[in-house]
């Protein structure tokens, strides 16, 4: 294909972002599958069958992996390789590296599926794989960043547009919190210990998991809302200035923020401050993205009607908001004093990530998934549409069950009676607890329901439609 003789024109490199997309919705359709499991667990734990592989220490981390890493870290691939080269205006550098990431990534998942049942762990919360691992997720991130910030540097635009600010961010605080969170000496083939102990250990580990919050589920998704939240408006970003804004504020303070991990723990008081602090400073700049957001789609708010996809993005741009109003409140002391170690946190946590995260993913996926495959929409818009429902009503099932059953259990574990003893045995708080739980399992088998839904609907478009061969703009 020629615009003159003998001149071939140039493509953009689709098939591995085709690849990251298709393999975004399996594993999201495995994790979350895997996440009803441990709800139904928690509500009958008898469920477990006493088999050591399905217990809920085991389960628990392969959760939390397939679904931040296996199902979000394919989307932030896919989406981060398409908009790169779209913004940049030129193909992806070094195509093949791009796709060894690709293959890469899925040897990192399927190794964390066979060694994490097995009960090979290193027992740090998002960062339990063992050295040979992690090892192997250093070598494709450095990768990784070749590919993206080398596409960049050849760009023909002179301009880097906000997303690919968002997504190099992401991609370098990734790889520092990585490597220097799993420092450790392997003692055996799949065994290590960390170089830190006690509380400087648990330092590192948090001030790791909330920028794996931070950078992976937040900066990433950021970049993926920033360029397809005005692509489907069809409108520019509201404000280029404030977006500039708020990446510089956000990168500057939530590095910062993890210590409100350790509130009320063996970690010097000054340092659970300090977390404190700038978690509530962090709301600036989160809710002027949030609100950035919003306003891009002032003026086409009659697309809610009619298009599923803006309902997505909207509902996610909401999700953030809150979830960024209520992290840093639950960070101030008196709070988290009520709130530290209840189903309370994990109602904030999935908030985010069914709310924001999955639900951006969704949005920008079905913009996405057409033009991959020269279609001009999904297969069924009808079954875009229910996804939405079922995602929207689990997503407040599950988070309204765990902020109820969150700050129940904080007001019982801290009733004493008039001689000072207990009111309430645990037991008793575990039993008032459980329709809870059971709301929690149906919330988040409604999410798994509509996960099924999108993956159906992508293999009718799949079959419909053939990849997409897309010539580079001028």
């Amino acid at each position: 294909m020629t615009d003159n003789p003998g001149t071939p024109t140039a493509h953009y490199e689709l098939r591995v972002v085709r690849l990251f997309t298709l393999m975004t919705i399996v594993w999201g359709v495995v994790g979350m599958l895997v996440g009803v499991i441990l709800a139904a667990q928690l509500a009958w734990p008898a469920l477990n069958f006493d088999v050591p592989y399905l217990h809920f220490g085991r389960l628990r981390p392969l959760h939390t992996n397939a679904v931040i890493f296996a199902f979000g870290g394919c989307a932030l691939f896919s989406t981060s390789y398409y908009i790169v080269q779209r913004t940049c205006r030129v193909p992806l550098f070094l195509p093949g590296v791009a796709m060894f990431t690709f293959w890469a990534w899925q040897i990192v998942i399927v190794a964390a599926a066979v060694t994490l049942p097995l009960g090979i762990t290193t027992s740090k919360e998002y960062a339990e794989l063992e050295w040979p691992i992690d090892l192997l997720i250093a070598v494709t991130w450095v990768a990784y960043a070749v590919v993206f910030i080398g596409t960049i540097a050849k760009r023909k635009s002179a301009h880097i547009y906000v997303a690919n600010w968002f997504f190099a961010a992401f991609i370098l605080a990734v790889a520092i919190l990585h490597v220097v969170n799993s420092f450790e000496i392997p003692v055996s083939a799949w065994k290590s210990y960390s170089l830190y102990a006690g509380a400087v250990d648990a330092m590192v580990q948090w001030w790791y998991a909330h920028n794996a919050v931070g950078f992976f589920l937040t900066a990433g998704f950021l970049g993926m809302m920033y360029y397809f939240v005005p692509k489907q408006a069809e409108r520019p970003v509201y404000s280029y200035r404030l977006s500039i804004v708020h990446f510089w504020a956000l990168i500057a303070v939530y590095m910062w923020a993890g210590p409100h991990h350790l509130h009320y723990t063996a970690l010097p008081d000054w340092a659970q401050s300090l977390g404190m602090v700038f978690s509530l400073v962090l709301l600036a700049p989160s809710w002027g993205g949030m609100i950035n957001g919003i306003m891009t789609l002032s003026g086409v708010w009659g697309k809610l009607r009619d298009d599923p996809i803006v309902r997505f993005m909207v509902v996610a741009l909401s999700f953030y908001g809150m979830s960024t109003f209520e992290g840093p409140m639950m960070s101030i002391k008196t709070v988290n004093a009520l709130s530290h170690y209840t189903d309370w946190t994990i109602g904030h946590v999935h908030s985010g990530a069914l709310g924001w995260v999955a639900m951006m993913t969704m949005g920008s996926l079905y913009y996405l998934i057409p033009r991959l495959y020269g279609l001009e929409k999904m297969a069924s818009i009808r079954q875009v549409n229910l996804h939405f429902w079922l995602a929207t009503i689990g997503t407040v099932m599950y988070a309204a069950s765990m902020w109820i059953a969150g700050v129940m259990q904080g007001l019982m574990w801290r009733a004493v009676n008039e001689d000072g003893t207990l009111t309430y045995s645990f037991v008793q708080s575990l039993e008032a607890t459980w329709p809870y739980y059971v709301g929690r399992l149906i919330g988040g088998t409604l999410f798994f329901v509509g996960m099924c839904v999108m993956a159906w609907n992508t293999y009718q478009t799949v079959r419909q439609g053939e990849p997409s061969v897309q010539p580079v703009q001028a």
